[in-house]
């Protein structure tokens, strides 16, 4: 219950300066992630299995899980260049974190390249024992 109280203060905090501070760890239009999805890693084990998924050939950032969570939005696969993803912030809900973020694609009628890519950014975040969500911003 202490932990939940101390949660609910963090977010009540974080709503009134703008939500916590946000540590990126990594952002870009070239993950192995085939498909959209949002995600949390609480755990070092979760951490890995969602690294290894992501991009198992490049080095793993560092992640303090006794005082972080990782959390992470991936668009999935795109026929174009021109599509990106950015968490721009979060902000308390009752009990609740939501993670705030902005998809963009190109512009109808824009030459882009034709390769695939997958946009992603994965950020860690002081952790909180409530839920998380995510609410795509327009």
């Amino acid at each position: 219950m202490k932990a939940l109280a101390i949660f609910i203060a963090l977010a009540v905090a974080a709503a009134l300066q703008g939500g916590p501070p946000l540590r990126a760890l990594d952002k870009g239009d070239q993950s192995n992630m085939d498909n959209a999805r949002q995600v949390v890693a609480r755990t070092a084990s979760e951490w890995n299995t969602l690294w290894r998924q992501h991009a198992p050939d490049r080095p793993q950032p560092k992640v303090d899980f006794a005082r972080e969570m990782v959390v992470g939005v991936f668009m999935g696969s795109r026929p174009t260049a021109g599509f990106a993803v950015e968490i721009i912030g979060t902000r308390g809900e009752g009990t609740s974190l939501i993670v705030q973020y902005r998809e963009t694609q190109p512009p109808r009628g824009l030459v882009t390249a034709q390769v695939l890519t997958s946009a992603y950014h994965i950020v860690a975040l002081p952790s909180g024992p409530g839920d998380v969500k995510f609410e795509r911003a327009q």
